[in-house]
């Protein structure tokens, strides 16, 4: 697969970013998906459904799977800590 705005084979850009950042493109928008996630259910206003939706999840399940194999934890676990338990990374930590 060509990126043609790049014009760079997908794993030419993927070897260079997993050398360069440590992991793979797929991992790294996981985790940019799963802060996301900390950050709207924070705000506890959208259902998860609502949530997955937005982040282009197949289903509320499958982000609670992403974000429990990330966090060791569930959502709603999660949501239940509070703004102001170290669980919670902004998403400048990641970077």
């Amino acid at each position: 697969m060509r990126w043609p705005y790049l014009e760079k084979d997908y794993h030419y850009l993927s070897h260079l970013f997993s050398a360069s950042e440590g992991l793979t493109i797929e991992k790294f928008i996981i985790r940019q998906k799963v802060e996301r996630v900390k950050e709207l259910i924070g705000y506890g206003e959208l259902p998860m459904a609502e949530v997955a939706q937005q982040l282009g999840y197949s289903s509320p399940a499958h982000l609670s799977r992403q974000f429990r194999q990330l966090t060791g934890l569930t959502p709603t676990e999660f949501q239940r800590l509070g703004p102001a338990s170290p669980a919670r990374r902004s998403l400048d930590s990641l970077i």
